[in-house]
C-alpha cells in the first residue's frame, strides 16, 4: 500500500526519530537528549552534571574561622554517657581521645604552657571511685599562666570536695560550684586568671530532660585562646 499525504510525513518523522534513538544507544547519551529536545521542544537537563555547593572551609580543630595571630584554636567535647569518651583538640592536634586511649572516667585534664602553647601534661581523675587527693595534688602544683582544659566523662563530681571546687574557681570557673553527679562539663581556665573564664559550659543531669537514660547530652565548645605574653598575668590581656 502506498503512503500519501500526512501518513507519509508521519512515517518519515518516526523513521528519523528511530534513527536518532539507535544512534543514542550506539554513540552516547547526547543524541538522546537532542531527540527529546526535538520532540518535546525543551532540553532534558536531569541527567546533566551540576556544580555542587562549595564545602564550607574548616580551620584548625574544625573551627569555622581562623584564630587571630598568637591565639590557639581549641575544641573540647565532653563524654557521651559512659560510652563515648571526651575529646580535646588544641592547635589542630588531638591531645585527648578514646582513639589515643588516654581518657578516663571523671575529669580529663590537659595542661598547656600559656606562653608557648606546648603540652605539659594529660591526666584523668576518677570522681566516682577515685581519691580526690590525687586531683588536689595535681591542681596545687600548677604554675602561673598554665592553661587548664577540662572535659568530663560519666561522673565528674561525686568525689569533688570544697577545696577542689575552690581550686577550679581560682582558674576562672563559675560552674564548678554547682557541678553534680553525671553533669556534663567543659572548661578552659588558667592559673592566675583575674577574671572569670569565657570558656565554660555545663549541662545538668536531669532525668526529665536527659538525652541519654541517665546522662545529659554531650557538650561541645570551641574558640581561640590568647597566648600569654611573658611576664603578663592571664587576667591582664584580652580574651578572644
Amino acid at each position: 500500500m502506498r503512503l500519501t499525504g500526512p501518513l507519509r510525513v508521519l512515517a518519515v518523522l518516526l523513521l528519523v526519530g528511530l534513527t536518532w534513538l539507535v544512534g543514542s544507544a550506539l554513540f552516547g547519551g547526547e543524541s538522546k537528549s537532542s531527540v527529546l529536545h526535538f520532540f518535546l521542544g525543551k532540553r532534558d537537563t536531569s541527567a546533566e552534571p551540576t556544580t555542587g555547593e562549595p564545602r564550607p572551609r574548616s580551620y584548625k580543630c574544625g573551627l569555622s574561622a581562623p584564630c587571630p595571630p598568637k591565639h590557639l584554636a581549641f575544641r573540647l567535647v565532653s563524654g557521651a554517657a559512659n560510652v563515648i569518651g571526651p575529646k580535646i583538640c588544641l592547635d589542630d592536634k588531638m591531645l585527648l581521645s578514646s582513639v589515643k586511649n588516654n581518657v578516663g572516667r571523671g575529669l580529663n585534664i590537659v595542661l598547656v604552657n600559656g606562653v608557648t602553647g606546648e603540652l605539659i601534661d594529660i591526666k584523668s581523675f576518677d570522681m566516682w571511685a577515685g581519691d580526690v587527693l590525687e586531683l588536689l595534688k595535681f591542681l596545687r602544683l600548677l604554675h602561673e599562666g598554665t592553661l587548664v582544659m577540662v572535659a568530663s566523662f560519666d561522673d565528674p563530681a561525686t568525689k569533688l570536695n570544697e577545696e577542689a571546687r575552690h581550686l577550679f574557681e581560682d582558674l576562672g570557673s563559675t560552674a564548678v560550684k554547682d557541678l553534680a553527679f553525671r553533669d556534663s562539663w567543659v572548661f578552659v581556665g588558667a592559673k592566675g586568671i583575674e577574671n572569670k573564664s569565657p570558656f565554660e559550659q555545663r549541662m545538668k543531669n536531669n532525668k526529665l530532660s536527659n538525652k541519654y537514660e541517665g546522662w545529659p547530652e554531650s557538650l561541645e565548645m570551641d574558640g581561640c585562646i590568647p597566648l600569654r605574653h611573658p611576664g603578663v598575668s592571664p587576667g591582664e590581656q584580652d580574651d578572644c
